[in-house]
């Protein structure tokens, strides 16, 4: 069932949006940011309007002019990230003497964003095992060597790439960074699949944001699939004003394995050519489907045991086995015959 809907969703997401040519649901996204003081992530965000207006005008020099517009001032970005599908306002302080953000952009669609793979299933001893993937958090992006196009995309490179080195841009969720993987695929190692890893793809296994953002509170929308709805207008973004704190959020890498800027907040980024440790996964706020339903099933397991003891108990004893030699009971007389015995007992 979900497969069918997440073809659905893809077909939609395929047919429907890049039609909308130059309307909401496109925006310019980052390629390369060389501002250190700048939040703003490379890939994940795309800049959907400015100074409270929707860009709906792929001219990039138009942006440009109201950049210098504001030199020696500042100027509201609004972003959306494909982390969480969610936007925001930044105020940025232009420089006078530049006049420029430091940063690389491309007018695209938002739905490229959604086209990620979601690691689902690591099988021991499987090329994405021995090339250290993890299962529930990794998120393949891309890969530097060829470019994927929809759902199929992933496994027409990998056929290409049977017993080759394979390049792979992997985001995890739980550490939230970014890093490059090399994977030989193969099918000769005992498994199904060249990658030996289930991949799950759609609107089920889009980005979700980090896990050092706020929940949301019950009832409020967790993902919002919808990428058309970014036009709605400025008052939607959240203010979020630049610090000289930035800097030190982030400021690049010790280790060219990762994308600039890679982002590990209140900790290290890993070793040079490795994965994320695999300790113990954080605890996620709220209960977990897969939690709710164990207790669920445990909670009427311990019922049914406990019926099931207390209709044992109610339960009378069966009758005793008539003794040895007395013969099976006698039905009860019938009407007009006497109680005594048998028809014999009346004769002398």
């Amino acid at each position: 069932m979900f497969n069918a809907l997440n073809r659905y969703l893809s077909r939609l997401d395929g047919d429907a949006r890049p039609q909308q040519k130059d309307g909401p649901g496109f925006g310019f996204q980052v390629l390369r940011n060389t501002n250190l003081e700048l939040g703003v992530e490379p890939w994940f965000d795309f800049i959907v309007g400015i100074n409270g207006r929707i860009i709906d005008n792929p001219d990039p020099r138009l942006f440009a002019q109201e950049v210098r517009n504001c030199a020696g001032a500042s100027v509201a970005l609004g972003l959306w990230s494909a982390k969480g599908q969610r936007t925001r306002v930044l105020h940025v302080a232009v420089p006078a003497e530049t006049a420029s953000l430091g940063l690389s952009l491309q007018w695209t669609a938002l739905a490229v964003a959604t086209n990620v793979w979601h690691v689902l299933d690591v099988p021991a001893s499987s090329p994405a095992d021995h090339a250290g993937l993890l299962p529930y958090s990794d998120y393949i992006l891309g890969t530097p060597d060829g470019i994927l196009h929809g759902e199929g995309g992933l496994g027409e490179l990998v056929d290409d790439y049977v017993g080759r080195p394979l390049k792979l841009w992997v985001y995890n969720n739980e550490y939230n960074v970014t890093r490059e993987v090399e994977i030989v695929p193969s099918r000769d190692w005992g498994g199904e699949g060249a990658l030996g890893c289930v991949l799950g793809y759609g609107a089920l296994h889009r980005l979700p944001a980090p896990l050092d953002e706020p929940v949301h509170a019950p009832g409020e929308t967790m993902f919002d699939g919808d990428i058309s709805n970014v036009g709605a207008g400025a008052d939607q973004f959240a203010t979020l004003a630049a610090t000289s704190e930035a800097a030190n959020t982030f400021g690049p890498t010790s280790t060219t394995d990762f994308l600039v800027p890679a982002q590990m907040v209140g900790s290290p980024p890993p070793r040079t050519g490795s994965a994320p440790p695999r300790g113990k996964k954080k605890e996620r706020h709220g209960h977990a489907p897969k939690r709710l339903m164990d207790d669920y099933f445990a909670e009427e397991e311990k019922k049914s045991k406990e019926l099931d003891g207390n209709i044992a108990a109610s339960k009378t004893p069966p009758p005793p086995p008539p003794k040895a030699g007395g013969g099976p009971p006698r039905a009860p007389p019938k009407a007009g015959e006497p109680k005594g015995g048998s028809e014999d007992d009346g004769v002398d």
